[in-house]
């Protein structure tokens, strides 16, 4: 459940907390005193509205977070996946704005606003003023039944996109493949070329670095033994006077010094150390510059290598592991061309394999929907009749779709009478905007029954009704609110009574401003504020009266 809402700088709401309750919370409030300010930080908190419609231009930052109990165990996964902190059940959501950007944190760590979607999907179902239009799409209708359905639904359809995914390839496959022996003919000619000039050039792996590196030292063999011989001049490698021949002579001098003080022993050793590594470095300096050679034609054969190398890569592939499994690829797809009709045969074969396999899901599939749809359309039209639909009859109408696709191969919707002797004819041809509301709500009823979701919001949900009516919404709400904890704005006194926790939404000035304040009434305030929806501008005893009498008569109506 909704355990808090936390509101900061939004619209003409500087800062409020309310704290809910189970069963069925209430707000009223005169109109244009902020209702829907408190739906639109719920969107924003979840992920669904933006902060731009709501924080004043004086606002340093805006805030909303949200509060929830909960033992939903997808939940719990979602939360461990992410390696988010869960005690006690409780989720912190919470959205933050400033200097035109929001950030989303569930119990204080980051999260994108995709999360927090995710998640709160499985914490709350917000029903707003104009949501019952999405009744009018029959793309809803397939979604609504298949929710319905339950997780073996969901399996089946998860199956049904898998082999419909796989047939549309195999399709796609066998499409391409069908070309003309002409067109076969050209492609394996041109295939055949390509693998022969990467066979040709006989690659071994590595090859292209080693002689990049033979090239480098070959193009540069000037330089190289320039650079050496000035080493050698000044080292004095090959008998030249250079440094070996300066510290041979400190060593001498340095040994006469160490023949009258031993504690000069040890740098005496440093120094014939460093002689002995120098006429080491010049022996192989040496070494090297007598065995160093290379000549034109050498060069020349590896500038060649190197650029048919180059060449390769650029056609395919920045490496020699990538040309060389180009070349396997070119070599498969030869192998194909070459036995052609035995490759379509398999092609086929598949093709069919996988639309009978689809075919097979989108049948049983079809099966559960049928089963699942007529006993969707008993509960509804009970509902409805709760909903003081009388005379209505509720079904759902069923086509069969030339060729199967992800959803299986069915097409539904809802059809509806609302008076006797008439055709059941599609919700959208039929009802009005209070009529879908409330076909809306007795839907909502029948689902709240089966899903796990804890929390349901509803905003204005009494729109285009009064009456009996009115009172039948109401008890509906009630029936919904013993097993979920329900949000409801409303403007009906009917609806009001039946409040387990009445809130006021309210303006007030304070310093030179109007502000929006939220505050939960006690049973005497919520009489007097159900007598303000009834009695409108000027309240009297017999209004005062009436509305007790309606709270009273709630009170009683729950019991049952």
């Amino acid at each position: 459940m909704l355990v808090s809402l936390h509101v900061k700088n939004m619209a003409l709401i500087r800062e409020a907390e309310v704290e809910f309750g189970e069963g069925l919370n209430i707000m009223t409030g005169e109109t244009g005193a902020g209702k829907s300010i408190v739906i639109g930080a719920v969107n924003i908190a979840l992920g669904t509205g933006s902060f731009r419609d709501y924080v004043p231009e004086d606002a340093e930052y805006a805030l909303v977070e949200l509060v929830f109990s909960t033992e939903n165990e997808t939940v719990r996964r979602l939360m461990e996946e992410q390696e988010i902190p869960f005690e006690d059940g409780e989720v912190i959501i919470a959205r933050r704005y400033k200097g035109g950007r929001s950030v989303s944190k569930v119990n204080g760590e980051t999260v994108p606003v995709s999360f927090v979607r995710e998640i709160a999907a499985e914490l709350i179902d917000i029903h707003g003023q104009h949501e019952h239009q999405s009744l009018l799409y029959e793309k809803n209708h397939l979604k609504i039944l298949d929710e319905f359905a339950g997780e073996a639904m969901a399996q089946k359809l998860a199956l049904c996109r898998e082999q419909c995914r796989a047939y549309r390839s195999a399709k796609k496959q066998l499409e391409e493949a069908d070309a003309g022996d002409a067109a076969r003919a050209k492609e394996l000619d041109f295939l055949k070329f390509e693998l022969n000039e990467i066979e040709s050039a006989a690659l071994t792996d590595g090859e292209d670095e080693e002689l990049e590196s033979e090239y480098r030292r070959m193009s540069n063999g000037q330089k190289i033994l320039e650079a050496l011989s000035e080493t050698a001049g000044l080292t004095g490698a090959g008998g030249l006077s250079g440094a070996g021949d300066q510290i041979s002579r400190a060593l001498r001098a340095f040994g006469t010094a160490a023949l009258y003080d031993e504690s000069l022993g040890e740098l005496e050793r440093t120094l014939s150390d460093l002689e002995s590594m120098l006429n080491d470095f010049n022996r192989e300096l040496s070494g090297y510059m007598d065995d160093f050679s290379f000549d034109a034609r050498q060069l020349q054969e590896t500038e060649e290598r190197l650029n048919l190398i180059n060449r390769l890569k650029t056609k395919y592939g920045n490496s020699i592991e990538k040309i060389l499994a180009a070349a396997r690829e070119k070599s498969e797809r030869i192998g194909i061309l070459s036995n052609y009709e035995e490759y379509l045969a398999d092609l086929r074969e598949s093709c069919q394999k996988s639309r009978k396999q689809l075919e097979q899901t989108a049948g049983e599939i079809s099966r559960m929907r049928k089963s699942c749809a007529a006993q969707l359309a008993r509960e509804i039209q009970a509902a409805l009749v709760d909903l003081n639909f009388l005379d209505v009859r509720f079904e759902i109408a069923f086509r069969e779709l030339e060729e199967p696709g992800e959803n299986g191969k069915d097409e539904v919707s809802f059809v509806i009478s609302m008076n006797p002797g008439l055709p059941l004819k599609p919700l959208a041809s039929v009802a009005s905007g209070g009529e879908l509301s409330r076909i809306m709500l007795a839907l909502k009823a029948v689902m709240a029954e089966r899903d796990a979701i804890g929390t349901l919001i509803f905003d204005e949900i009494d729109s285009g009704i009064s009456g009996r009516t009115a009172q039948k919404v109401s008890e509906k709400m009630a029936v919904i609110s013993r097993r979920h904890q329900v949000l409801c704005i409303t403007h009906l006194a009917q609806i009001a009574s039946m409040a387990d926790h009445h809130f006021i939404i309210e303006k007030k000035p304070a310093d030179s401003k109007t502000v929006t304040n939220i505050g939960l009434l006690s049973e005497e305030e919520s009489i007097a504020e159900l007598a303000r929806i009834l009695g409108g501008a000027k309240i009297t005893q017999t209004v005062l009266d009436s509305a007790r009498e309606m709270k009273e008569l709630a009170k009683n109506a729950k019991k049952y």
